[in-house]
Parts: structure tokens; C-alpha cells; sequence
């Protein structure tokens, strides 16, 4: 026991967290393979349970077994639960936990905390996590509620309704992107009630848990008393412009193709939930499989940029891709710094961009180079699959039932790396930072 006590406490922070997603991962393949949660007759193997764990505790939503063919009630809202794991955090739920049992957050704890959270400093750090947990639950339980009883036009029992709203509210508020119809959102493809409220829930999910802190501070404040941080105003500005971004392409792309024929409402809200849900969603009210590969290309494209740092989604993240472009605008601009919204960025997190960027464009190239190998479906697909595994998007081609062993396994690896964060995976092999006790001479090398 204290060997095992002396190795916990020589793992860093980020080792650490990465050590609890692989716990909460255990308990949830033991959770959803229980026989309350299966419905009579239904086949269930170690690897439905294992590719079923990761994928809710990642929030993506791909997955290998047809959800309301294969669980119960009951086995319902064990899922729902353990989307929480994902979708909160675990260590935002072991704060909870904590401070129910009384038990004193020290600066271990406080340290793992900033490590899962992205967060820079220890002041602030318990009431953070106490505010997320306030805003996730309220959210999902409202929600639930307007829902629920929107619900009742479309099923015969109150029980009925308010499981479906509940689900739902809780998948899209996690982007958790599972669903208890069998066919994601395409039963209320007609239904912009619905859409909204949905496209309403990923987004509050996927915008950045500081950013929503922000927003409520500032509705609370004194009027013109407070000033939104840089981080809060470039996420924004970014997400917004990629869900816009996203809608124009789609309706461009598909205007003579699958918008052929619709009116122009319906051509809005698909192209508007579809850009949506690729920040990290993974519901949809339509095969997507159905649109162009141009089309496709763009999603992947939306997908592996996913959502906002500390927030429910994976991907690069939204501030990573905007202080990629900046760079990008600011060099060719010969500007040896990078100035936006009045503020002047920092070296270390231009770098880190960089760095984050550059290891997924490898690993997703990896990725779908082993799974072209190892799988007989088209590279489209492929890309798409691989795209939205890294997003913990969700959407899919409907090749992910069909996977070989080789690939469910690497497409699991993607949904767990793109949950912890590519920082947080970088940084596994050692977080200290190392002064060089010495320089050499510094020589220019010819880029580009």
C-alpha cells in the first residue's frame, strides 16, 4: 500500500488525471455491463462495453451497439450517468465528492484541478469547479424540463417524454451525441422547436466553461463594471465565426445537391445543426453520409477543430485554431508580435498552438493511414471516422459497427486522447518545466 501510495505521488498532475480517465472508464465498462441495463436476448461483448465506456466517458457518441435496441430504462440511466463523467469532468466531480465528505483540497488536489481544467491559477480553483458543476446540472436539468414537456406531442406517456428530454438535454449538453430514437435527430428534422433548443444546449456545452462563469458574473454585475477576459472574447468570436462559417459552406456546397428542392428554411436549419454539432455534438437530423465529399471534407475540417478549451468537446480547440490564423496573418504581416481586442498574446501559448496543431495533424494521419490498412471502407469515411473520434464528435458514416478489432481500438485511443486534450497527452511523458543550465550559439536556418 504506501509502495503504491510513494508511486501515485510521483506521477505528475497530468499523469495523474489521465490515471482517473482510465478509472472512470473501468467503472463505467463494469456499470454498463451490468444485466439490468440489458434488455432480454441482446449479445453483449467485452468490446461493446469497452468501445460503449470510452466513447460516453469522452463524450462522442460514436458506438458499436444500437442504444435503444440494446438498453434498458435502467441501463439508460446508467449512460446518462456516466456521460457525467465525461461531460463535467472527472475532477469536477471529485471536487463534489470531496467537499461532500468534508475532506480538506489541498494543493495536490488544486494542482490536478488546473491540470483538467486548463487553468493557469491555483486562487479561484474549488469555486471554479463548484460553479461548473451548478452551471452543467442546471443547464441540463432546464433543458430536460422544456423538453420533457415539448415531448408530450410526440409520445403517448409522461414517462416516455421526459426520458426522451432528459436524454437528450443531457446528450447535448455533455455533446455527449448519443441518442434513444436510433436515429440521432432525424425524427424532428421538421421540428425548429426542438433544433433550437438543441443547438442551444452543445453550445452552452461547447463554448468554454469559463466562458459561461463570465457571462453569469457579468448578467450579475454592475452594468459597464465588467470586463470580459481576452480568453472569453477571442472563443467566442472564433466559435461563432466557425458555426457561421460552417452553415454558409454547407448550403453553398449542397445547394444543387442534397438542398435540391427545399424550401430555404430547411436548408437553413440543416446546414445550421449540422455546423453546430460538428463542434462537438455528434447528433444529427440527417445521414450525413448523403452529402458531397466537399461537404464532407469541411465537416472533418469542423470536427477537428472541435470546441473551446475547458469545455465538454475535444479537437484542437477554437483558440488554438485562432492563434494559428493570427500567426499565420501576423507573419506575413513581418509583426513580431500578436495584438488582438487590446491585448498582446504570449509566446509560450503561440508555441503551444503550434505544437498542439502539428502532433494532431500527426496522429490523425496515423490514424487513418493504420485504418486504411486495416479496413475496406473508402478513404472519405475513413477520415470522417477518424476526424470525428479526435472532435469526440460523433458523427459518423455508419461504418463504426463494422470496424475490425484494430480499428475500434484506435478509434478509442482517439476519443480518450481528444477528451483529456493533446496538452494534457503531450505532457504525460513530463510536465516540469526544464531551465537549460547552459547555451550554445544561436544560427539561423533557412525555413520554407
Amino acid at each position: 500500500m504506501n509502495q503504491f501510495k510513494l508511486f501515485l505521488q510521483s506521477l505528475t498532475p497530468f499523469q495523474l488525471i489521465v490515471a482517473y480517465y482510465f478509472i472512470a472508464v473501468s467503472a463505467s465498462v463494469g456499470l454498463l455491463s451490468l444485466p439490468v441495463a440489458h434488455k432480454e436476448g441482446v449479445d453483449w461483448t467485452f468490446m461493446d462495453g469497452l468501445f460503449t465506456a470510452v466513447s460516453a466517458v469522452s463524450v462522442t457518441g460514436l458506438s458499436v451497439v444500437s442504444i435503444v435496441d440494446t438498453f434498458t430504462v435502467p441501463g439508460i440511466f446508467i449512460l446518462m450517468f456516466v456521460l457525467q463523467f465525461g461531460g463535467i469532468g472527472v475532477m469536477t466531480l471529485g471536487t463534489f465528492v470531496w467537499l461532500i465528505v468534508g475532506k480538506r483540497i489541498g494543493l495536490r488536489e488544486r494542482r490536478l484541478i488546473m491540470a483538467d481544467q486548463n487553468q493557469y491559477a491555483l486562487s479561484g480553483i474549488v469555486n471554479l469547479m463548484k460553479q461548473i458543476l451548478f452551471l452543467i446540472l442546471f443547464i441540463e436539468f432546464c433543458g430536460g424540463m422544456i423538453l420533457g414537456i415539448y415531448f408530450f406531442k410526440y409520445y403517448p406517456t409522461w414517462q416516455e417524454a421526459f426520458l426522451h428530454g432528459f436524454f437528450n438535454s443531457v446528450s447535448a449538453t455533455t455533446n455527449g451525441g448519443f441518442d434513444i430514437t436510433g436515429s440521432s435527430m432525424i425524427p424532428y428534422a421538421d421540428d425548429y422547436f426542438i433544433q433550437f433548443v438543441i443547438i442551444l444546449l452543445i453550445t452552452l456545452g461547447a463554448i468554454g466553461f469559463p466562458v459561461l462563469i463570465e457571462v453569469k458574473t457579468f448578467l450579475f454585475s454592475k452594468k459597464g463594471k465588467y470586463r470580459f477576459t481576452l480568453f472569453t472574447k477571442l472563443t467566442t468570436v472564433t466559435y461563432a465565426l466557425l458555426v457561421v462559417g460552417g452553415t454558409i459552406m454547407i448550403a453553398i456546397l449542397e445547394y444543387q445537391y442534397f438542398f435540391n428542392g427545399k424550401a430555404w428554411h430547411e436548408t437553413f436549419f440543416y446546414s445550421l445543426f449540422q455546423s453546430t454539432a460538428t463542434r462537438s455534438g455528434g447528433l444529427a437530423t440527417m445521414d450525413v453520409s448523403l452529402f458531397t465529399e466537399a461537404t464532407l471534407l469541411i465537416l472533418c475540417a469542423l470536427m477537428f477543430i472541435g470546441a473551446s478549451p475547458s469545455s465538454v468537446g475535444g479537437g484542437i480547440r477554437t483558440t488554438t485554431f485562432a492563434l494559428n490564423i493570427l500567426s499565420i496573418y501576423h507573419f506575413a504581416k513581418g509583426n513580431k508580435t500578436i495584438k488582438i481586442f487590446k491585448r498582446e498574446l504570449h509566446e509560450d501559448d503561440v508555441k503551444k498552438s503550434l505544437v498542439v496543431t502539428l502532433m494532431a495533424f500527426v496522429l490523425c494521419f496515423t490514424s487513418v493511414f493504420i485504418l486504411s490498412i486495416t479496413e475496406p471502407f473508402p478513404f472519405i469515411a475513413l477520415l470522417f471516422e477518424v476526424c470525428s473520434a479526435f472532435g469526440t464528435t460523433g458523427l459518423s458514416m455508419g461504418i463504426t459497427p463494422d470496424l475490425s478489432i484494430i480499428g475500434k481500438c484506435i478509434i478509442m485511443i482517439l476519443m480518450f486522447i481528444g477528451r483529456i486534450g493533446l496538452v494534457t497527452f503531450i505532457y504525460i511523458i513530463g510536465s516540469k518545466e526544464v531551465k537549460p543550465n547552459y547555451h550554445y550559439p544561436k544560427e539561423r536556418v533557412i525555413i520554407g
